[in-house]
């Protein structure tokens, strides 16, 4: 079994309280509109990291991401990406059991086609009255269980 922990949308915030829900994390899966290399710095100090690019991010340390990701998690196939939208129809390959993407700052977990698709929702700042979250996700063979984590809201300064 791999634990993954699932970010997106941090625009350039760390909150404590989203590292506290990826502690226990084997590897941290970050879907875009990072902010800051800073962001990936801290993630790093709880788990190996890998991003994508988002439309927000900007300058050379984001230049150094890809806008897409397809990355082996133990025997599954994994598409990580910002946008679902650049996705297409669906998952171009038939071996994807997990997509993960950012973008609209909605939490999602949903399964479509034997494929689990999470939006891990914004840990970023708050945007109208969505929710700040995370996401945690099991994988074991080619079997995927992902489940959302709600960040408690507090004003916080940046």
């Amino acid at each position: 079994m791999v634990k993954l922990g699932l970010i997106s949308d941090t625009h350039g915030l760390v909150r404590p309280e989203a590292l506290e829900a990826l502690r226990g994390s084997e590897l941290i899966l970050h879907a875009g509109d990072v902010g800051s290399a800073d962001v990936l710095e801290a993630l790093r100090k709880v788990a190996p990291v890998r991003a994508v690019r988002g439309n927000n991010d900007r300058g050379a340390w984001a230049r150094k991401l890809p806008q897409r990701r397809m990355l082996r998690v133990g025997s599954a196939l994994v598409c990580l990406l910002h946008d679902l939208k650049d996705l297409g129809s669906g998952p171009r390959r038939p071996d994807i059991v997990l997509v993960v993407s950012g973008h609209s700052h909605r939490p999602v977990v949903r399964e479509e086609g034997g494929v689990v698709f999470v939006n891990p929702g914004s840990a970023g700042p708050r945007r109208f009255s969505l929710p700040i979250s995370v996401a945690r996700c099991e994988v074991v063979g080619k079997r995927v269980r992902a489940r959302l984590v709600q960040i408690p809201s507090r004003r916080i300064s940046r």
